[in-house]
């Protein structure tokens, strides 16, 4: 027999899940009207719905630090949940990069494409045509987020940094100067206390977990307090090789990681 908070939770999921169906319904079709008609301005709609699910999801942001101002940036950032994509998306004027499978998934690859993500393909005899496709987004001057690790993870560690795609910066590539920011996203609280680490699940979506039960689970929380640690930034001059620049960024993003964790675990 369910208890009255087991009931009460389910009340507050089926009410947040009500909302993201009807948020999408109502932001859909006017991102979709905003790309045609205002596509000089192709991140305010996406960042509008991120900010509206973000508070529909209970999830409060705390940002440390600033984006940079250069332009374009290639924002990298570890990654726990499919929550990142608003968290960042809320604050950030940014695409996102994310693998080509994500392009057909029910829902969220939608969103993806309204978001104006780049989808690529992850395979080693595909390296010179994604490096073309990132380099002519950025051409444009418009700001990626990549999230380096590959995969999601329950975010107590930062996995290695795959370094193939910090080639997109090479300087001497169309004489483009990009900066490279990384960036700590750490989920620190759940429902307002400091999240234990066999908590970490109840926002970290990694592995064999399915999205659907998942997502209704997260619905179900009161929220969330999510740390950004906003980095010094880096450019492609400041490292002999993109293989240097991958591990200084990695090791920015771990040390901001570890600085939330235990910044809340003493609390």
């Amino acid at each position: 027999m369910k208890s009255m908070d087991d009931i009460i939770s389910a009340i507050i999921g089926a009410f947040k899940a009500a909302g993201f169906l009807l948020l999408i319904l109502v932001m859909s079709p006017i991102a979709l009207a905003f790309k045609r008609w205002a596509p000089e301005h192709p991140f305010r709609i996406p960042r509008l719905f991120h900010f509206l699910l973000l508070k529909l999801m209970g999830v409060r942001v705390r940002v440390h630090g600033a984006p940079s101002s250069a332009s374009p940036v290639l924002f990298v950032s570890n990654h726990t949940s499919y929550l990142d994509v608003p968290v960042l998306g809320h604050i950030l004027s940014a695409g996102f990069v994310a693998k080509s499978e994500v392009a057909d998934w029910p829902v969220f690859g939608f969103m993806a494409r309204v978001q104006n993500t780049v989808f690529i393909e992850r395979r080693k005899t595909c390296a010179a045509d994604q490096r073309t496709q990132l380099q002519e987004y950025l051409s444009k001057k418009r700001d990626l987020i990549l999230f380096p690790e590959g995969t999601s993870t329950d975010g107590l560690e930062v996995l290695p940094f795959k370094s193939a795609l910090f080639s997109i910066v090479d300087d001497s590539t169309e004489g483009q100067n990009i900066t490279v920011q990384p960036v700590s996203v750490t989920c620190v609280e759940l429902d307002d206390f400091p999240m234990l680490r066999e908590e970490r699940a109840e926002y970290a979506w990694y592995g064999d977990l399915s999205m659907v039960p998942h997502l209704w689970n997260a619905f179900q929380h009161k929220g969330f307090l999510v740390e950004v640690i906003f980095h010094a930034p880096f450019t492609y001059a400041d490292y002999p090789n993109r293989k240097d620049l991958a591990v200084a960024c990695q090791d920015a993003v771990t040390k901001g990681v570890k600085q939330s964790l235990a910044h809340h675990q003493s609390a």
